[in-house]
């Protein structure tokens, strides 16, 4: 029986995440589920990578890093590829970054900590929105 979050079809997650044990946990639990990760410490790095030519199927973000927010990130390659899904995640609560302006109401939010069973049925769920 395959897992109710497990990738269908290879898809690529671009994992952006500064916290380097989060980033570690979340990108072994999604490759576990069958997905490509490529992981990124950064926006900037995350920015090359695109640059080198790799295209996600899914941004998974933090919204608070230090050179750049995740939804700055998100704007910037949702230019490139507007068909991208975006799943932001947080260590804040939702209305603080609303309210703070770092994320718009009505975005794909994950907040941590979070249950790996959470991750993968939120990026399932957004993968299949068509």
């Amino acid at each position: 029986m395959t897992h109710p979050g497990a990738s269908l079809q290879g898809e690529t997650i671009l994992v952006v995440e500064d916290d380097e044990r989060v980033r570690s946990i979340s990108s072994e639990s999604l490759r576990e589920l069958g997905y490509t990760v490529i992981e990124a410490a950064s926006a900037k790095e995350a920015i090359r990578t695109i640059e080198s030519g790799l295209v996600p199927d899914l941004l998974f973000t933090d919204v608070v890093m230090p050179d750049m927010t995740g939804a700055e990130l998100a704007a910037e390659l949702s230019k490139r590829y507007p068909a991208l899904k975006v799943l932001f995640t947080t260590g804040y609560t939702r209305n603080a970054i609303v309210h703070n302006g770092m994320l718009d109401a009505g975005k794909h939010l994950l907040s941590k900590p979070f249950a790996i069973e959470d991750l993968a049925a939120k990026v399932r769920n957004l993968l299949d929105e068509g």
